[in-house]
């Protein structure tokens, strides 16, 4: 009910603003096609990571395109490895040379090249040029590192603030304080249980403060989407499969190689268990892909509808729609706010069920006494 609410306001806001849209009547579809081409590349550009930290652009009097921010290292091998500054390719408008050889970015990505910058192309636009193997320090890795010390730090500083003071948390970590155990008591212990919970709890706090942090960062105007990367997602949800897996007892196993247990006569397992099995199986592989879709597609999707929403204050050339789409776009941030506290409890919720399910014990013999 709640979300059919937001759907009808949201498209409410959308019709008020074409009322007021008047300008765009009096353009050419050409200048309109154009703008939102423009549009639909500041979208794209904001979702993608960067070999640059570029925190805003800016046209000059002569129309030359001005941006503020500083380069980052590029580390790639190719026979050998090749270290520069990311300002060679100058936002990806030349070729660097390095040595005897030469790149270009195109589309994100380092290509190697000739001296005039050539990108060929197959029948599905996808470029054909070496790529070498990319080491390279990006936008989104160093807001990983940044991220990674701030906890460190916070979190250090906890640690010595409980030795100081017997126990009770000073500064900063009296915020942080209620959130630990929060995870602790209402997402560890109960899904994990009591005698195998600890070792499980590095990892669920990591991951819920590393994503919680990464989500707030991305929605500050430094605008790094970090957790709209697939393949960070994808890490994430890859070690919650190995210590899943590598954590996980004599019965999580027996569950998925023999679900039914003891309870069936072999001929039923017979017909049975290579339908069963192998959906077992598929479920463990399923389980990881699934924290790793979610966690990217709201992120994604979130900062996709708060950038449309920006951009509609340039495209509706009124003061009415500026200021509607404004609104509109400062309420939609309100709600990520939300979902990036959101996400970072789900993701460590069902990390903590599935870590319950491989510490999963049953007392066998005491059940077959019983029977």
């Amino acid at each position: 009910m709640q979300r059919n609410r937001i759907i009808k306001l949201t498209t409410l806001f959308i019709l008020t603003l074409s009322l007021f849209s008047c300008n765009l009547e009096k353009e050419d579809d050409a200048t309109i096609a154009a703008k939102k081409a423009e549009r639909k590349a500041y979208i794209q550009h904001h979702l993608q990571d960067s070999y640059d930290f570029n925190l805003f652009s800016y046209e000059k009097d002569n129309g030359e395109k001005a941006h503020i921010g500083f380069p980052l290292p590029v580390i790639l091998w190719d026979d050998g490895l090749k270290v520069f500054s990311s300002s060679k390719f100058h936002h990806g408008e030349t070729v660097a040379e390095v040595g005897d050889s030469f790149y270009k970015l195109d589309h994100g990505k380092i290509y190697k090249t000739d001296a005039t910058g050539t990108i060929s192309y197959d029948e599905t636009h996808h470029a054909t040029n070496v790529k070498p193997l990319d080491f390279s320090v990006t936008k989104g890795v160093v807001m990983i590192i940044i991220t990674g010390l701030l906890m460190f730090l916070l979190f250090r500083g906890l640690a010595r603030s409980y030795a100081k003071n017997g126990g009770i948390a000073k500064g900063v970590g009296r915020f942080f304080e209620p959130i630990i155990l929060y995870v602790r008591d209402d997402i560890a212990i109960p899904n994990i249980g009591e005698k195998k919970y600890m070792k499980y709890m590095p990892f669920l706090l990591t991951v819920f403060f590393f994503i919680w942090f990464l989500n707030i960062f991305g929605l500050t105007p430094l605008g790094v989407n970090v957790t709209g990367n697939i393949a960070v997602t994808a890490s994430l949800a890859l070690l919650t499969f190995l210590l899943t897996n590598f954590t996980g007892t004599k019965d999580y196993w027996m569950h998925i190689f023999d679900p039914l247990g003891s309870s069936l006569p072999w001929y039923g397992k017979l017909i049975l268990y290579p339908i069963l099995i192998p959906i077992e199986v598929l479920g463990v592989f399923i389980k990881p892909f699934s924290l790793l879709i979610r966690l990217y597609a709201n992120m994604q999707a979130g900062h996709i509808v708060l950038m449309s929403l920006i951009g509609l204050i340039f495209l509706f050339r009124t003061w009415m729609g500026g200021a509607m789409s404004f609104g509109l776009a400062f309420a939609i941030s309100l709600i990520e706010i939300l979902v990036a506290l959101l996400q970072a409890y789900i993701f460590t919720m069902l990390s903590a069920l599935y870590f319950g399910f491989a510490a999963e014990e049953h007392d066998h013999h005491e059940e077959a006494h019983a029977h």
